[in-house]
């Protein structure tokens, strides 16, 4: 290899070395002004997020297993207790006309629960439904019957002691025993029944304010359950829920004297009919299997719904007529199961 060529080779090496250190520097620059604009954007993004905390769902959070109480709905037991601490409130017929409502809570320490009264089997849908602990004072043949065959986890206040279920002295029996969620707590542990649940809400809770914009005017709802018991929920514009009106009276708390208030209303029309059962009283029966229309009713709107349970032990879902599941507002429910028939009045 002659001189000439020897430079030739060395200056093209030193060339190819300048190039790659140039190529390097501008790769490692780059890489740092890269992760230098990330890290202004991530700046950028905390202090616009700073303080500001996600939005949970606060009616229905959390694991405790939710409780749920029968509840004298005789006009000699009102007013009744707790029911403005409950996250949910089914009312359905039972015999004579009278209705029974049955108080679902969840996470809250209530020390007055009632009156309350016997179990109907059908209620007991509802409480598979939402895996719910049973609490009732007696039951119907019924009941009795197939509280075990479902494995319903149940506390019965003629088997317990007056620590769990005591009578009060401003009401007569049978519209005078109550509870509360501590006791009934205790006696859950005592029977070893699970306290907690990770089961979903049946309702679709969301946290945004949900207005139904294209549903009709609803500031008075009334819905005749039977000849004898006729409910009516008024709006309260300012504070965005409905009061509670049963036989033309004003329904209040036991103790508080607060008008008895729920968020949402919701109406479902399946029919009830007479069991020939061994006590012959006139006990119901509910045809609540099936696909039926109704009601979701909030802030003063009401959209018609379809209510789907395909089975005793499962969820009743809740869709608007295009078979989406309804959205529902962050707060207490009242669900009125009422007669196909029966003449709801929305205006």
């Amino acid at each position: 290899m002659n001189k000439k060529t020897r430079s030739l080779i060395i200056a093209l090496i030193v060339i190819i070395l300048v190039a790659g250190t140039l190529m390097a520097y501008k790769i490692v620059t780059n890489k740092e002004n890269d992760v230098e604009e990330i890290s202004e954007e991530q700046t950028e993004e905390n202090i616009l997020t700073a303080g500001v905390e996600e939005k949970k769902v606060q009616i229905f959070n959390g694991n405790d297993r939710p409780i749920a109480v029968m509840i004298d709905n005789h006009n000699l037991a009102w007013p009744q207790a707790g029911l403005n601490k409950a996250y949910l409130v089914y009312e359905i017929v039972v015999e004579g006309g009278e209705t029974r409502l049955m108080a679902l809570f969840k996470g809250v320490d209530v020390d007055k629960i009632g009156p309350v009264r016997s179990a109907r089997h059908y209620f007991l849908d509802y409480v598979m439904e939402n895996d719910a602990i049973y609490a009732h004072f007696g039951w119907s043949p019924m009941a009795q019957s197939d509280i075990p065959k479902y494995s319903i986890n149940n506390i019965n206040g003629i088997s317990e002691s007056e620590s769990t279920f005591w009578r009060v002295r401003d009401k007569s029996a049978p519209h005078n025993a109550v509870t509360s969620t501590e006791a009934l707590l205790k006696v859950a542990k005592n029977k070893k029944y699970k306290t907690t649940s990770n089961k979903d809400s049946v309702l679709n809770y969301v946290t945004d304010e949900v207005i139904l914009e294209e549903g009709q005017i609803a500031n008075t709802v009334t819905i005749p359950h039977s000849t004898l018991q006729t409910v009516k929920y008024v709006y309260d514009e300012q504070n965005k829920v409905y009061k509670r009106y049963a036989r033309g009276k004003a329904q209040t708390d036991w103790d508080t004297g607060n008008s008895v208030a729920t968020k949402n209303i919701i109406i479902t029309f399946c029919d009830n009919y007479t069991l020939n059962d061994s006590e012959e009283k006139g006990r119901q029966g509910l045809k609540n299997i099936g696909t039926f229309n109704g009601y979701y009713i909030t802030n003063g709107k009401a959209i018609k719904i379809k209510c789907i349970k395909e089975s005793r032990n499962l969820q009743t879902k809740y869709e608007d007529l295009d078979g989406n599941e309804i959205n529902v507002n962050d707060g207490n429910t009242w669900i009125n199961i009422c007669p196909i028939n029966a003449k709801v009045d929305i205006n």
